[in-house]
């Protein structure tokens, strides 16, 4: 058991949850943001060392979320994480066989080679006969840390944690999600219908309860943002954690890759047929459940910085000392940072250059540097400590 993990999840006070959405290259964005806090907390605290693990009690992720949760759970500074995404971009999407395009895009062994070498560096961890690679239950992950995906085999979104006491993360059990290798897990939460194959992850390996579940991108769930679902997992008993709520205890920082709205003004009735169906509403249902979690988490949070989600709801701000923006009892403190990147978004970002298609397509790897320009340009405009005041 991590009792360092332990002790850390009982600790009393406040507690701080990041959630990351996915979106593929597009975590460059998420990357650029989180920098630009990693930075201002650093200042603030006079502590140039400083890295998110130290910071945030517990990290989690969906897609190419999960990969920026888990790198910051291991201990990586959004330097090393930003140079991970910089450097292996073209690498991670590598074009798959002719034979393969009918199935998906890309292969996976590139990435789940990078995703191998780069976590087992970070946590220092040493091959032995049981464990080659670094598993989620790795002593080194210093929060808490969870990745959403989906088991396409019993057709159930899995978020999967490290936490003790969690009930399939016992040690007397011989399937015991500890021991999976951590970075089959991320491979399998990023694997994109069409874009990756599928990951098969293998439980209870060498025995005779020995069964294999086949997995894909946790954004194919309703949980892209998973910001909502992390709440629950701290305060539902069956997860056994229990943290405090209020909004002066448990802060909610949720980190976007990027939102535009697929508007089509001159649709007809007529043109909505199987395969525009087929093609648009995946799309349609991810941007809407992940518009819903953040309008639950602003109704039931104290929220301090977010956009605008449509014109009757608003952004739900609530100032220090203002009336309370839902009935209910607020139960953390929220914000959201997610840029809006429509062309209107990026021309009001002062970025009038950048061609907003290059940035809103989760493989988009020739546009890195735009896609850093944007996250770069949003956090500057919109990362203040003064989200955070109370919970330095």
């Amino acid at each position: 058991m991590n009792q360092k993990l332990l002790e850390r999840i009982d600790r009393p006070g406040q507690k701080k949850i990041l959630a990351c959405d996915g979106g593929g290259i597009l975590g460059l964005i998420s990357v650029e943001i989180l920098a630009r806090l990693e930075a201002e907390l650093r200042a603030r605290l006079g502590k140039p060392d400083l890295v998110l693990a130290d910071y945030f009690d517990f990290v989690c992720g969906t897609s190419t979320g999960a990969m920026v949760a888990a790198c910051i759970s291991a201990g990586m500074s959004t330097e090393q994480i930003r140079r991970f995404y910089v450097d292996s971009g073209r690498q991670m999407f590598d074009k798959a066989s002719l034979l393969n395009r009918l199935k998906y895009s890309y292969n996976d062994e590139p990435l789940a080679a990078k995703l191998r070498s780069e976590l087992d560096a970070a946590l220092a961890h040493v091959p032995t006969p049981g464990e080659a690679n670094a598993t989620l239950g790795d002593s080194n992950l210093r929060s808490m840390l969870m990745m959403v995906m989906r088991n396409a085999t019993t057709d159930s979104p899995w978020p999967v944690s490290n936490n003790p006491r969690a009930k399939y993360n016992q040690r007397d059990r011989q399937d015991c999600n500890l021991r999976l290798p951590l970075w089959q897990l991320l491979r399998a939460s990023t694997a994109a219908p069409t874009f990756f194959p599928p990951e098969v992850v293998t439980f209870a390996p060498h025995t005779d309860q020995e069964y294999q579940f086949v997995f894909v991108d946790g954004g194919v769930t309703t949980y892209n943002n998973p910001a909502f679902l992390a709440f629950q997992m701290v305060t539902a008993a069956p997860y056994k954690v229990g943290w405090k709520t209020g909004s002066d205890q448990l802060l909610i920082v949720s980190v976007g890759t990027g939102g535009a709205a697929n508007a089509r003004p001159d649709l007809k009735a007529d043109d909505l047929w199987l395969v525009d169906n087929a093609k648009n509403l995946p799309g349609a249902l991810m941007n809407a459940a992940s518009a819903g979690w953040d309008m639950a988490c602003r109704t039931l949070g104290e929220c301090r910085f977010g956009p605008s989600i449509d014109s009757e709801f608003g952004d739900m701000l609530m100032s220090p000392g203002a009336a309370a923006n839902a009935s209910t009892t607020k139960q953390f403190a929220y914000l959201r940072y997610d840029p809006d990147v429509s062309q209107a978004g990026i021309d009001a970002l002062g970025l009038s250059g950048i061609d907003a298609s290059k940035v809103q397509v989760m493989d988009s790897v020739k546009n890195i540097g735009d896609i850093q320009k944007v996250g770069q340009t949003y956090a500057a405009k919109s990362v203040s400590l003064d989200h955070l005041r109370g919970f330095y």
